[in-house]
């Protein structure tokens, strides 16, 4: 089904990347997501980008420094962008009826925070029919009082990969 495939880049904004307690594997993150970014560009297919959006107030209000996209991620203007307020990136979003409108079938999902805004939307969008693909080395989060950021990590791809996505690296995904 990859001719009809869609990335999904997750919360991969300056607040997140560049919090006093940085992700997991920050550097590989940003890295491999950029490679995720330019092989769907090269392949024309769509680019989504969610933004966690706080309360206004909130470091990550809209328009505040934290709330903006990384600046290292190469955005284009053809690029499709959201603002999301819960963890789920299709619940009071546009997200899917752009997805259903591109005809897309299979989603391939990126970004921040594993625990949270990846995870849910990895379920939900399999719960609504897509084909998910969750790129192993292109999501992470942060330690939190139980678990180190790596065991999150690790725990999330074992925890999806099987019921609700395929698990690829960066280097298998092909658009």
């Amino acid at each position: 089904m990859s001719d009809a495939s869609a990335l999904l880049v997750i919360d991969m904004q300056a607040g997140l990347l560049h919090a006093p307690q940085p992700p997991h594997q920050k550097d590989e993150l940003i890295a491999n997501t950029i490679r995720l970014v330019h092989a769907a560009r090269a392949a024309q297919k769509p680019i989504f980008f969610a933004r966690h959006t706080g309360p206004e107030g909130s470091p990550i209000a809209v328009g505040s420094r934290f709330w903006q996209l990384a600046d290292e991620l190469p955005l284009e203007a053809g690029d499709r962008y959201f603002n999301k307020t819960r963890p789920n990136c299709f619940l009071n979003t546009p997200l899917l009826v752009e997805l259903q409108q591109a005809q897309v079938k299979r989603l391939v999902i990126a970004g921040m925070k594993t625990d949270y805004c990846v995870d849910t939307t990895c379920r939900a969008a399999a719960d609504l029919g897509f084909e998910v693909v969750l790129v192993s080395d292109a999501h992470s989060t942060t330690d939190n009082a139980v678990l180190g950021a790596a065991q999150i990590v690790a725990h999330h791809n074992a925890t999806l990969a099987g019921p609700f996505v395929t698990l690829l690296a960066t280097d298998d995904v092909k658009f």
